[in-house]
């Protein structure tokens, strides 16, 4: 289950003590009204990667309505998560609708994403398995 918002917010802007590959980040909470908000910003890694993050929740029902995380290389796109359905596309049903983008022909080339959903923190899981990765190897694909 997502983490209240008081919760949400302390991880938010811990990001940098709690994950050692995390070398700067700039995301920052705005509210929306008084039970949702949107966050927004970018999450650099010691890996020369870098995230970009929008996120729109609402806490009142504990639940992520939408976002777009996108990976970075330089100025380089090299992958990115989103919710958009693609019903047309059965290799996507297990995880329907959530989704990454890859290399090569990225708009095109959709793999299914377990980890990432509507009910609880993505940014950990995105975190460690952008932070496991070397950047030297998109440099073929870009």
């Amino acid at each position: 289950m997502l983490p209240s918002r008081a919760e949400y917010e302390r991880f938010i802007y811990s990001i940098t003590k709690a994950f050692p590959i995390v070398e700067k980040s700039t995301l920052h909470f705005f509210s929306t009204s008084a039970a949702a908000g949107m966050l927004k910003g970018t999450i650099w890694f010691r890996n020369g990667l870098r995230l970009k993050v929008v996120e729109v929740i609402d806490f009142a029902v504990r639940e992520i309505l939408d976002y777009s995380y996108t990976v970075y290389k330089g100025q380089h796109k090299i992958t990115w998560y989103d919710p958009q359905p693609h019903p047309e596309d059965q290799n996507l049903a297990e995880t329907f609708p959530h989704h990454k983008h890859v290399l090569p022909n990225i708009r095109k080339n959709r793999k299914p994403s377990a980890d990432i959903n509507f009910d609880d923190l993505n940014l950990p899981t995105l975190i460690e398995e952008i932070g496991s990765l070397s950047s030297l190897s998109f440099s073929q694909n870009l």
